[in-house]
């Protein structure tokens, strides 16, 4: 027993354990989640955050340990938020032929979450710190986190507010669109991208691969206006 109590109080030190163990995890999710046959409340990521969020629990490791060792996957944010890039470049015809809904959408989309997150936690007596941690949300975590720091917020609280957008647009969206009636993939795509980032892009590949594509869409151009527009709301309300 003395010689496992070592061996754990090294590994846990090691940052290459945790990043293992975030590997692993999500494997492990997207196994459960494939056995649950892709069931929309079975989100790998959803399931990963719970079973990681369990274990940093249970070895009381301090997220700063845990984060030493997971920042390589942080890093890599950065790449993913270039290759956003690359739908929109695959995707150029059926952006010229929908661009006029696409823009409508996308302003709806875009405007409708910022400043109804805004102005519900002013109306909740939040301080602006954490108004401007949280309004950001419903775009890609690289780009939130970014305008989160760039205007003062909590990047960490963006962090969390954005996986949580994520997973609930995720789990809804499927359900949502059919009492709704919306059977074109396109639009199902373009509305989850929009509202739920990378993780509802995640869902929308696994339902449909065209509404994938369109969701990748929606994400990368929802990013580049909402770098935009969160600044010019945060300015006007506070």
């Amino acid at each position: 027993m003395r010689d496992a109590a070592g061996i754990w109080s090294y590994l846990s030190t090691e940052p290459l354990w945790w990043l293992s163990c975030t590997i692993l995890v999500y494997l492990l999710a997207d196994w459960i989640s494939r056995l649950a046959g892709r069931n929309a409340l079975a989100n790998p990521v959803l399931i990963a955050v719970c079973l990681l969020a369990a274990l940093i629990w249970l070895t009381r490791t301090s997220y700063q340990t845990y984060f030493e060792g997971a920042q390589f996957i942080h890093f890599l944010l950065g790449p993913a938020t270039v290759a956003l890039a690359v739908p929109l470049h695959a995707n150029l015809p059926a952006i010229r032929k929908f661009a006029a809904p696409m823009l409508a959408a996308l302003v709806a989309g875009s405007v409708a979450a910022v400043v109804s997150t805004a102005l519900l936690s002013m109306a909740f007596g939040l301080p602006e710190q954490i108004i401007v941690s949280i309004s950001p949300k419903s775009t890609t975590a690289p780009v939130a986190i970014g305008i989160s720091e760039a205007l003062g917020g909590l990047p960490t609280l963006t962090a969390v507010l954005v996986i949580l957008t994520g997973i609930i647009g995720a789990v809804v969206v499927t359900p949502l669109m059919n009492v709704l009636k919306i059977r074109d993939w396109r639009a199902r795509g373009f509305a989850v991208g929009v509202a739920a980032h990378g993780i509802g892009t995640a869902r929308a590949f696994q339902v449909n691969e065209v509404a994938g594509a369109f969701a990748g869409i929606g994400m990368a151009l929802n990013a580049l206006l909402t770098s935009v527009l969160v600044p010019v709301v945060i300015a006007a309300l506070l």
